[in-house]
């Protein structure tokens, strides 16, 4: 990983999304890695679990501050005392399949909450922000999905058109175009960052691999969406909180970076390299293949992500850490040793039934 130890870091470093899946991820980075101070703004809907953030709140130079980011009011009052150097945007609905069955909760957070993130930064820097806190940064984390699907041989560049296909992938790219909006017309230092599809700890059961290694240990059906053919751009969490981090301290106001590990993998050839893992680690249970069954199709879904990630390669020396073969196998060993994490989930926010079946 790149070494920022030394770097000249911000004093205060606000993160909306904090106690989600990338978004803990980052602050588990920031609080382990550099000196800065964090300020963990999050709502905890339902994707938010608190003993993500169990350990991280023991943590002197953290603080967690439960709060809508719709909220314009108390996000002000919070951006006012708390004074940041950079903020780093997460927080999000982040399903697809939950975006087609109830798209408003969609447009209203990934929406209108940048903007109202976008609008009190803007003005909290032009009117109350010290001359050395001029420079402030807001940090829109986002998504290759805003990008469309592919063919079989392309990658998506930052210069790609954007072409949205889903109710999530339509408000990411909303959110893109405010943050690029404010940067060009109020001067706001903006970056925005795309991502290939993340995997890792703490990962909300609804998604492809949690959702796949439960339903196999728990001897439940492992639902694959047509024939599986569908390719995903995989980067562990924990390579892309590094290069959030990176883009935030060095990147150029107004670039868009582009962050992925080039790890292609079609999703039923994904599902059966978790089945395997499995059967190495519970071979009482194997052959956990067993329970793959096909499904009919999700809406609209797009058939292949691929980034090209050689900008923040070239221009902030970023590259992924951890190979795609040893991030699954320590993805498999994590769910395998915190059931404790992930089981109270299945019984209180989500029960691991299937999602986006729901078209108007």
């Amino acid at each position: 990983m790149t070494d920022l130890q030394n770097s000249e870091l911000p004093r205060t470093v606000l993160v909306t999304g904090g106690a989600g899946f990338i978004g803990s991820a980052l602050v588990r980075y920031l609080l382990t890695k550099t000196t800065a101070k964090v300020v963990n703004v999050d709502k905890m809907t339902y994707a938010a679990n608190p003993l993500t953030l169990e350990t991280l709140l023991r943590i002197r130079q953290h603080q967690h501050i439960q709060v809508d980011i719709c909220d314009e009011k108390a996000m002000a009052d919070i951006i006012d005392e708390t004074a940041p150097d950079i903020v780093i945007h997460l927080a999000a609905e982040s399903h697809v399949d939950r975006s087609i069955d109830g798209p408003a909760d969609f447009v209203r957070t990934n929406i209108l909450g940048t903007y109202t993130l976008l609008e009190v930064v803007a003005r909290y820097r032009r009117e109350r922000a010290a001359p050395e806190l001029k420079d402030l940064r807001f940090v829109n984390v986002s998504t290759d999905e805003v990008y469309g699907s592919l063919g079989p041989d392309k990658q998506f560049f930052e210069e790609s058109a954007y072409n949205p296909n889903s109710p999530y992938a339509a408000t990411k790219a909303a959110a893109d175009h405010l943050t690029r909006a404010w940067h060009t017309t109020y001067g706001l230092e903006t970056i925005v960052t795309n991502a290939s599809n993340n995997y890792g700890p703490y990962q909300f059961p609804e998604k492809l691999i949690p959702r796949t290694i439960i339903r196999a240990l728990l001897g439940q059906s492992i639902e694959v969406y047509g024939q599986g053919t569908n390719v995903r751009d995989w980067i562990h969490v924990d390579d892309h909180a590094e290069a959030l981090w990176l883009a935030a301290v060095k990147g150029r106001p107004g670039r868009t970076y582009n962050i992925g590990a080039e790890s292609e993998c079609q999703n039923l050839d994904l599902v059966r390299r978790l089945c395997a893992i499995l059967d190495d680690n519970c071979p009482e249970a194997a052959p956990h293949g067993r329970h793959i069954a096909f499904v009919a199709d999700r809406p609209g879904h797009d058939h292949r992500y691929a980034l090209n990630p050689s900008r923040i390669q070239k221009e902030l020396g970023w590259q992924p850490s951890i190979s795609f073969d040893d991030g699954l196998r320590s993805t498999v060993s994590w769910y395998l040793e915190n059931r404790t994490w992930w089981e109270p989930l299945l019984e209180k926010s989500y029960d691991g039934g299937r999602l986006g079946q729901n078209i108007q």
